[in-house]
């Protein structure tokens, strides 16, 4: 099969070999891929979408030169005419050629469906959307130890449908320019207000009608006093009704129950603060305000605000990229084992390095290190002769959770990135059940803690109080303060602790 005269030009030939070595590597790439377990994210960029490029260019240079060809001898031998085209079979050039044309045709549409649909599904990875290291790397590192991390982002973050799969692309363009020229914030900030709603989402796996009425909440705490004294809280939340066969009629879930539809005014972007509040039964049409007494909204204010009517992420608002506080993420690596609780005041030493601020995580590091060693040499060495594989121990243990939990070069942690579910560190359930949330006639948002839950058991391993099962226990809080736990929101002393 002999090549038409004109393809035997540099423009037409370079395009044949940037076209074949590009096929060659894709080839040889995804060969390497499928069978071993290398290259990761960066592989999958070049074999999906910066080789197919190559490819594509080169493909479109060789009509190009023949095209360029033919007006050269077309100039040289004056052939300036206008010509019709004609296609004749009989001729053997024009059934090489056209025999050609379709064979490249075919097998580049075959390679174009393949990379498309491998480009298609790479692009929708996590790797993919983890790869861009600062700026991604708390999310992504969060997201891998949260519930959720076999779901992918885009399951989230995009949902089915390709109306919203072409707005997350579009916007996913000004994210690359960001991230190119470093035109991104830090930390980055939240919510996102552009996200898709809930029910299009959370909703295609989460079926709030039928959760479990109630669910078992284990806590585990440690106090800073000399023998990191453990002690354990079990709640029943109440996160349905009282039987399942009530559905939503009652409990946390309550909020979202199909005949309930509560509308909120925010204080600020990070919705932190709520000080409107309006319940509607779509049932019966009854309708109730209710506007925050210590920090009421002006008219103007309210004739202007955004009424945000509420939905699973204005509690669940860190379901897959949520930052542990140090006194959370010290816990549970004393639980685990990770931190020994053999050694004196640990929880109290970690929690005093832990709650400084760093400029990055060597610095940190270097910050646990250092502090955790001189500590015990100062005030028990013994211990810090005799026991040193415990602070080797503590000090890994501690690295580890706060690489998990803080990112200092994307100003990433728990305090700019609140989790609205609880009441502790953050408002969370108390930015609306406060007491202080009052309707026109009188009544008011109850910050009655039964009305989430019940408490079952409390105190230390040695002395545990309990209740029946269908009571509740008042709460004690470790360290005595008299009422000021009930008379006071948590965070006025837990937030501002560290």
């Amino acid at each position: 099969m002999k090549l038409p005269g004109a393809y035997s030009n540099v423009v037409s030939l370079v395009g044949t070999v940037l076209a074949g070595i590009s096929l060659l590597l894709i080839i040889f790439f995804f060969i390497l891929t499928s069978f071993y377990d290398v290259g990761g994210a960066y592989m999958g960029i070049l074999v999906f979408i910066i080789l197919p490029v190559f490819l594509f260019i080169g493909l479109l240079l060789i009509p190009i030169g023949m095209y360029l060809q033919i007006r050269r001898d077309r100039k040289n031998f004056q052939q300036i005419a206008k010509k019709k085209l004609v296609i004749n079979f009989n001729d053997p050039r024009h059934r090489n050629a056209f025999a050609i044309f379709v064979s490249v045709s075919v097998l580049f549409l075959f390679l174009t469906a393949i990379g498309s649909y491998e480009a298609f599904h790479y692009t929708e990875s996590v790797e993919f959307c983890g790869m861009c290291h600062e700026v991604m790397e708390p999310e992504h590192t969060a997201y891998q130890n949260s519930p959720h991390a076999n779901v992918t982002c885009v399951q989230c973050h995009v949902g089915p449908g390709a109306d919203w799969y072409v707005k997350s692309k579009l916007s996913g363009m000004y994210q690359v320019y960001s991230v190119l020229f470093k035109k991104y914030p830090s930390p980055i900030p939240t919510p996102i207000h552009n996200l898709r709603p809930a029910k299009e989402t959370c909703l295609e796996c989460h079926w709030p009608e039928k959760f479990y009425p109630h669910k078992l909440e284990y806590q585990k705490h440690y106090l800073a006093d000399s023998l990191n004294t453990e002690w354990n809280i079990n709640l029943r939340m109440k996160i349905g009704s009282d039987h399942q066969s009530m559905g939503q009629t009652e409990g946390i879930h309550w909020h979202i129950h199909k005949n309930t539809k509560v509308e909120y005014i925010a204080g600020e972007p990070t919705r932190e603060t709520i000080p409107w509040v309006r319940y509607i039964n779509l049932a019966t049409g009854d309708t109730v305000v209710y506007m925050d007494e210590e920090a009421p909204l002006s008219d103007s204010v309210l004739a202007s605000a955004e009424i945000r009517t509420m939905d699973c992420m204005d509690c669940h608002n860190r379901p897959s990229h949520n930052f542990d506080t140090p006194q959370d993420f010290i816990d549970k690596e004393i639980a685990k084992g990770q931190i020994s609780k053999e050694l004196p005041f640990i929880k109290k030493v970690s929690m005093g390095i832990l709650t400084g601020t760093y400029n990055d995580r060597m610095e940190a590091q270097a910050a646990i290190e250092n502090g955790v060693r001189e500590y015990y040499a100062t005030n028990f060495p013994d211990i810090a002769t005799n026991r040193k594989d415990l602070i080797d121990q503590a000090i890994a243990g501690m690295k580890d959770a706060y690489s998990k939990n803080i990112f200092p070069e994307m100003k990433a942690n728990w305090d700019n990135y609140p989790d609205h579910i609880g009441h502790i560190e953050y408002d969370g359930c108390f930015r609306c059940h406060n007491s202080t949330h009052t309707s026109l006639t009188g009544k008011t948002i109850s910050k009655d803690c039964n009305l989430c839950h019940t408490l079952l058991l409390q105190g230390t391993p040695v002395n545990y109080q309990v209740a029946k099962f269908d009571s509740s226990l008042t709460f004690t809080h470790p360290v005595d303060v008299g009422t000021d736990w009930y008379d006071y929101k948590c965070t006025e002393c837990h937030r501002y602790l560290y």
